[in-house]
């Protein structure tokens, strides 16, 4: 993963694609670039829990790739639409590896919002959309903490994080906890 990152960086498509983006609501820090400055950080500081080098990288691989797609996506496009972000991410991440779970993870790396959204709503969520998730995932460990690196930023909902931690250890094994949260930057 490590020699792919840099590859990624270097790519004209990836430079052009991370200047994109304005301050608004759940991104305030703008360009997608500065999006993944954050997330560095907080991969750092998760970093210090004991992430082994293999997930290490797995988990910088996706900072790198998961937003750097939003210039060429169909705005409010749904999750497995092709032209949504997710899905050219996935794309884009399926010519440097072929582990489905990964790519998985970046084609659902929003779907813990979706469903955070529509339980704070109404007080329930698709629970298809959910399980078609827990299916999805494998390596649940792993993409959980890339939602706590993707949403510990400033201009997003913490509470998400902590009640979809839960949600998924009603079903699945995982020693990542709601405690693993990050505490809000200043």
């Amino acid at each position: 993963m490590k020699d792919f990152i840099e590859k990624i960086k270097a790519d004209p498509r990836y430079q052009r694609n991370i200047e994109y983006g304005e301050p608004r609501s759940g991104h305030p820090e703008g360009k997608v670039k500065f999006h993944i400055a954050d997330l560095e950080v907080n991969l750092e500081l998760l970093r210090e829990r004991g992430i082994g080098e293999e997930d290490y990288w797995k988990l910088k691989f996706m900072i790198h790739v998961h937003d750097s797609f939003k210039a060429e996506a169909e705005k409010h496009s749904p999750t497995q639409h092709p032209h949504n972000h997710a899905s050219l991410a996935k794309e884009y991440a399926s010519q440097f590896t072929d582990d489905a779970d990964l790519l998985n993870m970046l084609q659902y790396h929003d779907e813990n919002y979706k469903l955070w959204t529509e339980y704070s709503n109404t007080g329930k969520y698709n629970e298809e959309s959910f399980q078609n998730l827990l299916g999805a995932i494998k390596n649940w460990d792993l993409f959980l903490l890339f939602i706590i690196i993707d949403g510990c930023t400033r201009g997003k909902d913490y509470q998400k994080l902590g009640w979809f931690i839960n949600e998924v250890k009603k079903y699945k094994e995982t020693i990542v906890t709601a405690s693993w949260v990050l505490p809000p930057s200043e």
